[in-house]
């Protein structure tokens, strides 16, 4: 069985952080510029920018630990096996 807490948990944190340093990135360089259009798109009030890349931290955390606690659990209950 998965523990869907800590994926979620995991997932989230890899995906905030990520988000934030690339949103740090491309505001130095231009680095995924459109990449990241795609989210501004999504998260509302996310932008390129010093406090879009607090806002895509938490819109990045809640995504990513809703979507992969959603799918452990989904996955335990149709019961899944981890080796």
């Amino acid at each position: 069985m998965l523990n869907a807490k800590n994926l979620g948990l995991a997932g989230g944190l890899l995906w905030a952080f990520s988000l934030l340093i690339l949103t740090v990135i491309c505001m130095f360089t231009g680095y995924a510029e459109g990449f990241l259009g795609v989210f501004e798109a999504l998260y509302p009030g996310y932008n390129i920018s010093p406090v879009g890349a607090i806002i895509g931290l938490a819109y990045g955390f809640a995504d990513a630990f809703v979507g992969l606690f959603l799918l452990a659990w989904i996955y335990n209950k149709l019961g899944g096996h981890a080796a």
